[in-house]
């Protein structure tokens, strides 16, 4: 296709709407998967940690404009870690739509180049299910290959809720279980 067959594609809603079947993610099979476990767990199973989550965070949002809620949710799980945005290395944010990650980063003004650096939804596939495992994968094994610290990944969800959670990449010099 080609940027001007895009631009003829019509806007879901058509009263000022953008968003179209370019700017959506394709639905596509996926499976992924994490151990999430506490000290014991790790010490029964002898396992390495790649990360440890920091913080939390859910919210609320208008179940119609459902894409906006990962902008709560990430601030409720800055305000749960005692850290910014300026903390984080890098920023997951699931790309079901590709405006969901450009308001979050115009609103907490996350620094594009530290967004998706992988590409989204989009470039990788919207594998309905495994979507919060996969995107937490992602960010975590790019923490840890770059030798960075911490990451913020944020989800919108149907019904307008949304989460996030901030990791910490246990590859670092300095970083502690």
């Amino acid at each position: 296709t080609s940027l001007e067959g895009l631009k003829k594609l019509k806007p879901l809603k058509k009263d000022g709407g953008i968003i179209t079947a370019a700017t959506s993610s394709q639905i596509c099979d996926g499976a992924s998967m994490m151990l999430v476990v506490n000290e014991l767990g790790l010490k029964q199973l002898g396992l390495k940690p790649k990360a440890k989550i920091v913080g939390m965070g859910l919210a609320g949002s208008d179940p119609l404009i459902m894409l906006e809620g990962p902008i709560p949710a990430s601030r409720n799980c800055f305000k749960n870690a005692s850290l910014t945005m300026e903390d984080m290395d890098l920023v997951e944010v699931n790309e079901a739509f590709a405006p969901v990650p450009l308001s979050l980063a115009k609103a907490l003004n996350c620094p594009i180049d530290k967004l998706n650096v992988n590409g989204g939804a989009m470039a990788l596939g919207h594998a309905l299910g495994s979507t919060g495992t996969r995107c937490a994968s992602t960010l975590i094994a790019e923490l840890n290959r770059r030798g960075d610290r911490y990451g913020l990944l944020a989800i919108c969800e149907g019904g307008g809720t949304a989460n996030a959670t901030i990791f910490e990449a246990l590859g670092t010099p300095d970083s502690k279980l």
